[in-house]
């Protein structure tokens, strides 16, 4: 019988075990994080907030394995923060051992903790990017969707026709996309009725974490209320804004705009922006 010496046996085992070719990435993903961690309530409160693990972790992950890479940006071009509310088996499943691993993901991820500003990210080629990802967790709320840089960076995804996906509160940084977004967030924590000039989203069907799944949230709270829901936030902008039940996964797509509702849209959200990608 035919014998292998050692070094002949290892160098067949590597040649079994290493693909003749590495396949090329089919892009690059730009992931847009909050900067933020303390959330301003009515009261003068803060609530310690940031991005949900899954909201963030999930997509993640599977448009890595779809062949994507993932480039980070936060306004201020620093570590964002995890939302410790989120780090709980019951967003991935029950599975402990899932939840391990998304948060091994995550902390695996290149530049996760010195992430690109959105100042460096505008001033580069936004061609290079396939499309635009914006995960949820309250932090949005903070410094995205008043941020005038949030709003160039989604226009030049809408007007390229790349899709934009965002989960959760992640869709309230859509707001950022019109003519004044600061004055507009200034209406909404007034409780005045703001109006929304030129925003780029007018009339797509959408949808956010519903106002039944805050009143949840904000029921955890001890008494202390948010500044405002996004839901109507999103309607008096003109969303045109569709639901299900609460914390059942739903995902709208409209054109080049895909929205989840909440924590348990995460997979439907990610299935949902990969197919548009590979479409291109």
């Amino acid at each position: 019988m035919k014998t292998f010496k050692p070094l002949a046996l290892a160098v067949l085992a590597s040649l079994i075990a290493t693909p003749t070719f590495a396949a090329e990435p089919k892009g690059q993903v730009l992931v847009l994080l909050s900067s933020e961690n303390q959330l301003a309530l009515k009261d003068g409160q803060r609530y310690a907030t940031g991005y949900y693990l899954n909201e963030f972790g999930v997509p993640a992950d599977r448009l890595l394995n779809a062949g994507y890479q993932l480039v980070l940006v936060t306004p201020k071009g620093n570590a964002p923060s995890v939302d410790q509310r989120s780090v709980d088996p019951q967003y991935f499943g029950g599975d402990a051992a899932e939840m391990q691993r998304i948060q091994q993901l995550v902390a695996g991820l290149p530049d996760i903790g010195d992430t690109l500003s959105l100042g460096e990210v505008l001033a580069g080629d936004l061609s290079h990017y396939e499309g635009l990802f914006i995960p949820g967790g309250h932090a949005p709320l903070i410094d995205l969707a008043n941020n005038p840089q949030v709003g160039t960076l989604l226009r030049h995804f809408h007007q390229a026709g790349k899709p934009t996906a965002a989960i959760c509160h992640g869709p309230i940084a859509l707001l950022a996309a019109q003519a004044d977004p600061q004055g507009y967030e200034a209406a909404l924590v007034r409780g005045d009725k703001p109006a929304a000039a030129d925003w780029t989203y007018q009339g797509y069907r959408m949808t956010i974490f519903s106002d039944p799944e805050e009143a949840v949230f904000e029921g955890s709270l001890q008494g202390a209320r948010i500044r405002y829901y996004p839901a109507p936030a999103m309607a008096a902008a003109g969303g045109q804004m569709q639901y299900a039940k609460a914390w059942q996964p739903h995902v709208v797509v409209d054109r080049e705009l895909i929205t989840g509702q909440n924590p348990f849209s995460d997979k439907a959200l990610a299935e949902a922006l990969i197919e548009q990608l590979d479409a291109r």
